[in-house]
Formats: structure tokens, C-alpha cells, sequence
């Protein structure tokens, strides 16, 4: 099982249908977990999906429409009742506090203190997230109530070189000496640099846009990104039905893709005017657009996060 993946809990927009659960979606990033989007029926989308309380660390609400949020009693309820002890950072559009609020006590029982709550405002703003291995950035897009995209980005590092350390007869302590300082003495006296034995290692970045009509926040929340899960609401046949309602086709889907180097798109959040025998559709029009990895959703699978690219050689030395 990879460490880092997409747990997708529902697929369906505004309501649910027979074949799709509402949104719900678990990134699994080495040990840390975040829940987006948790809309109606996402806690036993959870048990389907094999996944618990216990392995989430924040939960993110990109809006407060009720497919985008009406799982948060039951996942809160739950992180309450199974006992979690470490923190659950929750993450919203601040100008929807008071729906929050509701959502967080919307009934009885035992509470919990494990979650703490960090509203978001403005174009563009970094949130902490206790513990996270990465950075968080939410950015405002264009819907008919405010909304959220989020980029998650993991930073930069070196991957080091065996055949160049041993090439200047570091090893064990030393090599650990070389990574942490940037420099060591080896053993025969000459000063090596964790340049010379090392290559850059991007860190792995993913991003997270729902309801948006096309917009200018769009393009530095996907740049780049090693998967970008998106919401492609409607085809290309219904664009204007897209853009009156905040929406995303999946043909526009495809060529933000394109435009952003895009290694590994996820198109989700689909309307229920549409059946699972038009999920074919939806990737066709995306892949008109984008040439990369196209991932058409379905409830319950599992979508890795790309693996990092292989690093190039280092110098002789």
C-alpha cells in the first residue's frame, strides 16, 4: 500500500445517487491524514473504505455547501467516541463560521478537545496544520459562496549518493554529519560538500480545487502539482450551465491540467444528471485537453500519489 495516496470517499455532487456516495476525500501522506470535503454518509464511507477516525489529523472544508460538509457531525462524533488523542486541525472559509459552529454541535454527545480550528480569509493564506510533513496553502476561487482550493507541498530536499560517498570514503556517521551540516572533512583531508554527493529532491505537491468556475487562483494552487484532484462537474456540452452555477467542465479540468504540468489529474464531483455510463465521456474530454494520467473517480478506490522523479547524476568527482 502506498504511504501517500488519495482515499476517495464520494464522488457525487449536490446529492448523492445509487453509484456515488457525496464528496469525500482522504489524502494518506506517510502517517498524516486530511479529510476534505466530507459531505453526507462520508463517516461509513470511512469503514467501506477501511479507514478510521484515528487516521485523521484535519479535516478541510473548501465551502459550506451541504455536499461539501454535512459528514462533519458524524467525523466528528467519531473522532470523539473512538477516543483520538492527538491534534485534528479543522480548516474553513472563516466567513462560514457560524455554519461551523452548528456542524461542530449539531447533536449530543461526549465532545472532544483534540480539534482545534483555524478559519481562512482573504486571496491567499498559509494555514498550520499540528504536526504535518507539509505546507498548507488555501487560496480563494470564484463560486457562488466563498470557496477554497488547497495546495499542499512538501519541501524541497537532497537524495544522496551512494557511489559518490563511498567514492570519497564516507560512510556511517559521517554521511549522516555530511546531510545535516553541508560539508564534512573525509578521510583522506579533503573538504567535500553535500553537492558533491547529493542531487536536488522536489518535494511532492498536491492540490485540491472544488467548486470554481474558472479563475485566476486556479493556476498556482495546480502548478506543478504531482496530482491535482478537481472537480468536473458537468461536460463540455453544458459549459454555460458550468459557468452560471461556479462550475468546472471536465474538459476545462483537462487543459488547467495541461497548463500547469500537471503529473496526475483526478476528475470528481460529478452531477447526477450524469450516469457511470458517461464516465468514458468525461475522461475523453479531459484527455482532448491534457496528455498526462487521467484518474475518472469512482467511490472507494485508491489513487497513489505519483512517485518522485528520478533525481539526475551528480558530477565525478
Amino acid at each position: 500500500m502506498s504511504s501517500r495516496e488519495l482515499v476517495v470517499l464520494g464522488t457525487s455532487s449536490a446529492v448523492p445517487t445509487m453509484s456515488r456516495n457525496h464528496n469525500g476525500y482522504l489524502l494518506r501522506w506517510d502517517g498524516f491524514g486530511v479529510l476534505f470535503d466530507p459531505g453526507e454518509g462520508t463517516q461509513r464511507q470511512m469503514i467501506r473504505a477501511g479507514v478510521s477516525a484515528h487516521d485523521v489529523d484535519a479535516i478541510c472544508l473548501t465551502h459550506f455547501h451541504g455536499d461539501h460538509c454535512l459528514g462533519v457531525p458524524g467525523v466528528v462524533q467519531r473522532i470523539a467516541r473512538d477516543g483520538v488523542a492527538h491534534p485534528v486541525s479543522a480548516v474553513f472559509p472563516r466567513s462560514g463560521a457560524e455554519y461551523w459552529r452548528r456542524l461542530r454541535h449539531a447533536a449530543l454527545f461526549h465532545d472532544t478537545q483534540v480539534i482545534s480550528e483555524w478559519p481562512v480569509a482573504g486571496d491567499v493564506q498559509e494555514v498550520p496544520a499540528d504536526g504535518a510533513p507539509f505546507t498548507l496553502t488555501a487560496r480563494r476561487l470564484s463560486h457562488g459562496v466563498e470557496s477554497y482550493g488547497y495546495r499542499i507541498e512538501e519541501p524541497g530536499g537532497v537524495t544522496m549518493l551512494p557511489d559518490r560517498l563511498a567514492a570519497y570514503g564516507i560512510a556511517g556517521p559521517l554521511a549522516g554529519r555530511l546531510q545535516r551540516e553541508g560539508r564534512v572533512t573525509a578521510p583522506g583531508g579533503r573538504t567535500v560538500t553535500l553537492e558533491e554527493c547529493s542531487v536536488p529532491r522536489p518535494g511532492q505537491k498536491v492540490a485540491f480545487v472544488m467548486d470554481t468556475r474558472l479563475c485566476e487562483a486556479i493556476n498556482p494552487l495546480a502548478d506543478g502539482v504531482d496530482l491535482f484532484v478537481v472537480e468536473s462537474t458537468f461536460l463540455d456540452a453544458d459549459a454555460k450551465l458550468a459557468e452560471e452555477y461556479g462550475h468546472l467542465t471536465a474538459r476545462q479540468a483537462g487543459r488547467i491540467a495541461a497548463d500547469a504540468g500537471v503529473r496526475r489529474l483526478v476528475l470528481t464531483h460529478f452531477s447526477e444528471r450524469y450516469g457511470t455510463d458517461d464516465e468514458r465521456r468525461f475522461t475523453e474530454e479531459a484527455a482532448a485537453a491534457y496528455g498526462g494520467d487521467i484518474v475518472t473517480a469512482r467511490d472507494l478506490i485508491r489513487v497513489p500519489v505519483p512517485s518522485r522523479r528520478r533525481p539526475g547524476s551528480a558530477p565525478r568527482p
